[in-house]
């Protein structure tokens, strides 16, 4: 492909607390040819999601950082456009992870395909992706929520936040969303169908809160942290369950950022106390699962049981700009980048 050229996104340098355009650096490099056994795939969408803020740091964590100078990294949707491969056929259409990149090279592996006859192709990254997928095994397999149980979730119009909420429903329990603004709040209660839905930006934010859940909280889904755990932990029941799936409030806050009382001696009480499950994760624990939570989502989204928001945004060089405002809850649903 001599006349076109590859669009990347690298890693410019590593950011101190919110990220800024400067940690980023866009640059065009020829587009690879694949060998033997290779296969080159044209990316049509790229995932955006608050993990890939940790990747950003020089840090121990469950996977390695994204190193000065690489790509970014993330999920994609791709097509195939040339193949060397004896299962891969131009034109073919591919869950892979291929990051902040218009075309990459693949040897097969961790691909998988996708039938565009069966959902939108963008869904692989959203309802029917890691985050639908987070949602499900978090709260189906941690969390377990029970017929009349109260089920709790922050960010609760985002990609995770909302299918834990309808999933909790569908199983029987009651589900009340914390969201930022107005419109997020009417979206999750209207379209998504929440018991309630508190806005966290309330000035009585906790007292609605605990208006919201008469008889307390059994489950409680972690993917914000901050001031909304500091009020919904009161409220946690005996025997509530708590899955950890991410604290984006504190991703960029640094190590001084957030002075105040140590409240680990209060907590750990009350886990003792209670007999409080807290239990952080990672999606891919449960991957032996994935079978199961197409099947089940895709037979949710058929039956309208399952509804899902995208935000979509043209053009790979905004992915930085989408991105930061993503860490700070500008966006409206699952983010996307259309490259």
């Amino acid at each position: 492909m001599p006349d076109v050229q590859n669009q990347q996104i690298l890693l410019a340098s590593r950011p101190t607390g919110m990220p800024t355009p400067e940690n980023f650096r866009i640059v065009q490099t020829p587009v690879p040819e694949p060998a033997d056994g290779q296969l080159l795939l044209e990316i049509l969408y790229l995932s955006l999601d608050p993990y890939m803020r940790g990747r950003m740091d020089d840090a121990k964590s469950y996977a390695r950082p994204v190193e000065i100078g690489a790509v970014m990294e993330g999920g994609t949707v791709a097509r195939v456009i040339r193949s060397r491969h004896s299962e891969y056929a131009p034109g073919d259409i591919v869950l892979s992870h291929s990051g902040w990149q218009r075309y990459a090279l693949s040897d097969g592996e961790n691909l998988r395909k996708l039938d565009p006859a069966l959902a939108p192709i963008s869904t692989a990254l959203g309802v029917l992706g890691m985050p639908g997928f987070t949602a499900w095994a978090g709260l189906l397999q941690i969390g377990q929520p029970k017929p009349g149980e109260t089920v709790v979730v922050a960010a609760a119009s985002g990609a995770v936040g909302s299918a834990v909420g309808q999933i909790a429903r569908i199983q029987g329990a009651r589900a009340v969303g914390i969201a930022g603004g107005p419109e997020k709040c009417a979206f999750v209660r209207d379209e998504l169908g929440f018991d309630a839905v508190i806005d966290h930006r309330a000035p009585d934010f906790a007292q609605q809160l605990a208006d919201a859940c008469p008889k307390g909280i059994d489950v409680y889904f972690e993917n914000v942290g901050g001031q909304v755990w500091d009020a919904v932990f009161p409220l946690l029941n005996d025997f509530a369950r708590i899955p950890v799936c991410g604290l984006i409030s504190q991703y960029n806050a640094l190590p001084q950022a957030e002075p105040g009382p140590d409240k680990l001696a209060l907590l750990m009480r009350d886990v003792l106390k209670k007999s409080l499950t807290i239990r952080g994760f990672i999606q891919r624990e449960f991957a032996a699962l994935r079978p199961s939570f197409l099947r089940e989502a895709g037979q949710w989204i058929e039956e309208g049981r399952l509804r899902y928001r995208e935000d979509i945004v043209d053009g790979l060089e905004r992915a930085p700009a989408a991105f930061i405002d993503l860490l700070q809850g500008r966006n409206f649903g699952k983010l996307v980048i259309k490259v």
